[in-house]
């Protein structure tokens, strides 16, 4: 699948089959994140790969709409370390350029996921961190479900023309 294909025909998948997801995948998804552009090629994120059904069920309980993760094969927390930082504010953005490599890479191996965001809120965030130990300075922005498609969504053109503005508003 090239580039734009995986970027075009992409969606949230929310239900899952059941079968696993190796290890290779895994792997594959967390180089296509941490090959995401980075402000000052700083590199905050942080992960945590979670493979056990009954730590993915107590995540799935942290955030109103995560429920899927519970049919998940695997959970992927994309976290970012706040300290020591050339460019404090722009840790979400290096996290979320990450979050959609992850997103491509899956779709790529015919995986399914969705983007289950978390920070800011911290309703969300302090019991996913509390749940998984996390440290103080990192902060969870968001969990990628990840697993076998259990359902199949066309590709969806969602560009719009008025959108657009060309060279001022």
């Amino acid at each position: 699948m090239d580039a734009l294909d995986a970027i075009m025909t992409r969606r949230s998948i929310r239900r899952y089959t059941g079968e696993p997801v190796t290890p290779e995948q895994v792997e594959v998804l967390l180089r296509a994140a941490m090959a995401a552009p980075s402000a000052g090629n700083q590199q905050p994120w942080r992960f945590v790969v979670i493979t056990d059904s009954e730590t993915l069920a107590m995540v799935g309980d942290t955030n109103p709409y995560a429920g899927m993760l519970a049919d998940a094969a695997v959970g992927i927390v994309v976290c970012g370390d706040t300290v020591n930082l050339r460019h404090p504010v722009m840790w979400q953005q290096d996290c979320s350029a990450a979050t959609q490599n992850i997103l491509l890479a899956a779709h790529a191996q015919g995986l399914g996921a969705v983007w289950l965001g978390f920070y800011p809120k911290t309703e969300r965030s302090i019991p996913l961190k509390a749940l998984l130990g996390m440290p103080e300075a990192v902060e969870p922005m968001a969990v990628i479900a990840i697993g076998r498609p259990a359902e199949e969504k066309g590709p969806a053109d969602r560009y719009d023309a008025e959108l657009v503005h060309h060279e001022r508003w």
